[in-house]
């Protein structure tokens, strides 16, 4: 039996490049690794013999493009692969883009520019004195840089984050352009949700943060339970840190106003392992709740030694007792390497 539309959809898009030039596309030896990895995690290497049971982990510290099966015909692969389970093709829709953006932030980081004298030489004022000329320069460029970064690791994760969890529980997410949520204060424009299933508009965060954002933004924040209730929507908000602050306080009394439903710490992971059934749910377990888990329960409580070194355009990190390096080279910087949000933001999981 061949595959459904659906699941060629899925199989093309996870081959497929994206735009920009750090866009990624999957190999077919790649494209055959992730389905090894399911394949064990689903506990089906009996009937894939020519999967090795050597496998390299998912999360581990070597090249990402070492991550791969040669030989072997992946498209097969995933053929019998979603035979044998009617929900590996989702798992396997989000595991992929899970991976590509892990290989897109490899190349950002080895193509992120340095920071410019011009961009950043105004900043010394606040500072000058305290450091020789050519040390605070110094500073504050590694500062330029890794705020760059930063900003990055962000802005991919906010494109892979609640589309993987939308599309593990069945639903979808969906961009303002295209949503049904309007903003009660103007009913042309829609608003941007994480999580649409039936008729619930999810709001999936990780943690509320007593740091407020700018007024107007909190406002928007404020505003989603009452753009759905308006809309026929119900709000859903699931919180992943149940840590108590004023701000969570406040966002919580005003979806229970708008009759809305309301999710949080380890009551939030069981509604969406409920929605996602068994095995999106061990997706969840093993490629976001459990990752994310042991940073929060290993983050250290004083922040560990840290060092940063660039040599023939190399740069080398120190974390305490550990390091790793960046593998820069020549050529590979331009003069602006962010990528503007895609329209089409949690696409690249077709549901």
């Amino acid at each position: 039996m061949g595959l459904t539309k659906t699941q060629q959809m899925i199989w093309g898009k996870a081959r497929a490049y994206g735009s920009g030039d750090q866009a990624i596309g999957l190999t077919d030896g790649m494209c055959a690794y992730l389905i090894g990895r399911i394949v064990f995690d689903l506990g089906l290497q009996d009937n894939f013999s020519e999967i090795p049971n050597d496998l390299p982990p998912f999360f581990g510290a070597g090249d990402l493009n070492s991550l791969v099966i040669e030989g072997v015909s992946a498209k097969g692969l995933f053929e019998r692969l979603v035979q044998e389970n009617e929900d590996a093709d989702m798992y396997f829709a989000c595991l992929s883009s899970l991976h590509k953006a892990r290989l897109k932030y490899d190349k950002i980081l080895v193509t992120q520019p340095i920071p410019t004298l011009e961009q950043v030489g105004p900043r010394g004022l606040l500072e000058y004195g305290k450091l020789s000329p050519a040390s605070l320069a110094g500073l504050i460029f590694w500062r330029k840089w890794f705020f760059d970064i930063d900003n990055r690791a962000g802005q991919e994760t906010g494109y892979l984050f609640e589309p993987i969890i939308a599309y593990a529980v069945g639903g979808v997410p969906v961009p303002a352009q295209r949503s049904p949520i309007k903003r009660y204060k103007d009913n042309r424009k829609g608003r941007q949700v994480d999580c649409l299933l039936d008729k619930k508009a999810y709001e999936i965060k990780i943690r509320v943060s007593i740091a407020a954002s700018g007024q107007g933004r909190w406002r928007e924040e404020l505003d989603f339970p009452i753009d759905c209730k308006e809309s026929g929507y119900i709000p859903v908000l699931v919180v992943l840190d149940s840590t108590p602050n004023p701000k969570l306080t406040e966002l919580e009394q005003v979806f229970r106003v708008q009759n809305g439903e309301i999710y949080k710490g380890a009551a939030a992971w069981k509604h969406l392992d409920d929605l996602a059934g068994p095995t999106m749910a061990l997706f969840l377990e093993k490629y976001v709740r459990g990752p994310i888990d042991r940073l929060i329960a290993e983050a250290p409580q004083k922040l560990p030694k840290f060092v940063a070194e660039m040599s023939d355009n190399n740069i080398n990190i120190s974390i305490g007792d550990e390091s790793f390096c960046i593998f820069r080279h020549d050529g590979a910087y331009g003069e602006s390497q962010r990528d503007e949000a895609p329209e089409d933001i949690g696409d690249d999981i077709p549901g």
